[in-house]
């Protein structure tokens, strides 16, 4: 039986981005963002409540998303989050400056 290791840590300052990206394909709450998070990256990004709960007050206070109470799919009150015009634009700016960063990597990590 191998040794199990813990997930790796979300990059720094990437958290954000994830979160926008996850809502700009509709509202969730909190507990579905982690869920899409997990899921759609093959469970490596694992993103505890410690992290995204601020995460996601960081967002309400800068405007990118705004949030309202509804029910959840096994009917329990859930707070969803849903992006806004600033938040898509957010969006944009830090999906071109990590898309900048990751090349930028990629060239030092291939470079003879």
């Amino acid at each position: 039986m191998g040794a199990k290791t813990d997930p790796p840590e979300i990059l720094p300052g990437t958290l954000d981005m994830l979160i926008l990206r996850c809502l700009s394909r509709g509202p969730r709450h909190g507990y579905g963002i982690a869920q899409f998070l997990r899921e759609i990256s093959d469970e490596v990004l694992q993103v505890g409540e410690s992290s995204l709960y601020p995460a996601l007050q960081r967002l309400l206070l800068n405007g990118w998303v705004v949030a309202e109470w509804g029910a959840s799919e096994n009917n329990r009150r859930a707070r969803y989050y849903t992006i806004t015009a600033a938040g898509r634009k957010q969006l944009a700016s830090e999906t071109r400056e990590f898309d900048r960063m990751i090349g930028a990597i990629r060239r030092v990590m291939t470079c003879a």
